[in-house]
């Protein structure tokens, strides 16, 4: 029995932790101006643009630095202060948001620069990634990891569900330029608490003195944990659903708004965005209150089926009721392929080589939807975007029960017979 299935967290364990709990609260706050931004930048790309490649190249430049920095981010993380690399990245994204801010004021906006800035927020968010599973590797005993790594990614999806409906206030409500600049409020308990708390990400664990780490030795640690079968099918997996659905609900989201909605499509934009963060937290406090689904690779497996037929379910249909249904129960489907998953690498990632592994499945995870962006900025240009959406919902389908079968017959394989 590996040490995943042995955990037994007590329910809301990293609520009762007083350090553990004001970071959750502050990474759903910046998780929110993340979310508002997208809002209100990605509406304001398609009404200025109305172009499927530019949807599909919103992804690629907003993801590219995971694919290509989150290794290199993670040896960072092991190297030095974590509440130092997570304030650079809250820096960064406030940067982003008052630039896009002035802009819209300029009426200066154009293709390249967006991506630029997508680029600056993808580098942001994938410097973010590594130094915060380090700082909850810190916060909390090794039993309480699950209960961390669930209550993080369920108030960021906190963040999620509340974006839409306040990037939209935002939106509506003071327009593109002073919206995109109030977001800047956002982000700054998290700037603040990063200077107060007495948590590194090393208290628990010395800091690395190895040698640095280059882009390509993310095989290098590949290799190394390639023994390790539970472990590495988690993040071929998340690799899995990032290549093929990742981000692309997110940032096509305008289109099905258009789609979908009856008369104004900016509110039904919203609603759509909120039902699928809805799903999230749902899921997340439902895995933490019950414990039914323990963090094993079956549930991980389930769980990424279940998503890609409702993101089909959701691309396929014409009721705009029905896909707000489906998007509820795909959020609770995400939130428990992504929660295990991460909880998996928390507890099997090696000591000394945490913050490198979280590298590599960052890289995995969020660096692969770069190549999903490519699929649905080619696939959306020659069959439109619901039908490209669609096409790789059934890919991840697919893929999923693929790899899973891959993955138990392997642990059968390796499972002596009884005498």
């Amino acid at each position: 029995m590996t040490s995943t299935e042995s955990a037994a967290p007590r329910k809301f364990a990293a609520l009762r932790n007083r350090h553990s709990r004001p970071y959750l609260f502050t990474a759903g706050l910046s998780m929110m101006g993340d979310n508002n931004e997208h809002v209100i930048t990605y509406w304001v790309l398609w009404q200025k643009f109305h172009s499927p490649a530019l949807v599909g190249f919103e992804v690629i430049s907003h993801w590219l630095p995971f694919l290509l920095l989150s290794v290199w981010f993670g040896s960072l993380a092991e190297r030095f202060d974590c509440r130092r690399l997570i304030n650079i990245s809250q820096g960064l994204f406030m940067f982003v948001s008052i630039m896009w801010g002035v802009l819209f004021a300029t009426h200066s906006l154009q293709i390249w620069m967006a991506c630029v800035l997508l680029v600056l927020h993808g580098m942001a968010g994938s410097m973010w990634g590594p130094a915060e599973q380090l700082m909850l590797h810190d916060f909390v005993e090794r039993d309480e990891l699950p209960s961390a790594v669930r209550l993080n990614a369920t108030f960021r999806s906190l963040g999620q569900l509340f974006g839409p409906a306040v990037g939209s206030a935002l939106l509506l409500g003071l327009g593109p330029i002073w919206g995109i600049w109030a977001n800047v409020a956002f982000y700054l308990p998290m700037q603040l608490l990063m200077m107060r708390i007495p948590y590194t990400g090393h208290t628990r664990e010395l800091v690395s003195t190895g040698q640095r780490v280059t882009i390509i030795d993310s095989i290098r640690v590949l290799r190394k944990v390639w023994y390790n079968r539970v472990l590495v099918s988690m993040i071929i997996l998340s690799g899995l659903t990032a290549v093929t659905v990742g981000n692309a609900l997110q940032v096509s989201m305008p289109i099905f708004a258009g789609k979908l909605g009856s008369g104004t499509s900016g509110t039904a934009y919203g609603v759509l965005l909120f039902a699928n963060g809805a799903g999230g937290v749902l899921g997340g406090f439902l895995l933490e209150a019950t414990r039914a689904i323990k963090p094993i690779m079956k549930w991980a497996v389930i769980c990424s089926v279940l998503f890609g037929i409702t993101t089909l379910a959701f691309a396929t249909t014409g009721s705009y009721l029905l896909a707000v249904i489906v998007l509820v129960i795909g959020g609770v489907a995400n939130m428990g392929s992504m929660s295990i998953t991460q909880s998996i690498v928390q507890l099997e990632a090696p000591a000394g080589e945490r913050g490198r592994v979280f590298g590599v499945y960052g890289m995995f995870s969020s660096g692969m939807r770069t190549f999903n962006g490519v699929t649905l900025s080619i696939l959306g240009t020659a069959i439109g975007v619901p039908h490209s959406v669609a096409l790789v919902a059934g890919v991840l389908i697919i893929g999923a029960l693929l790899a899973g079968l891959y993955a138990f017959s392997g642990c059968r394989r390796a499972t002596p017979t009884p005498a």
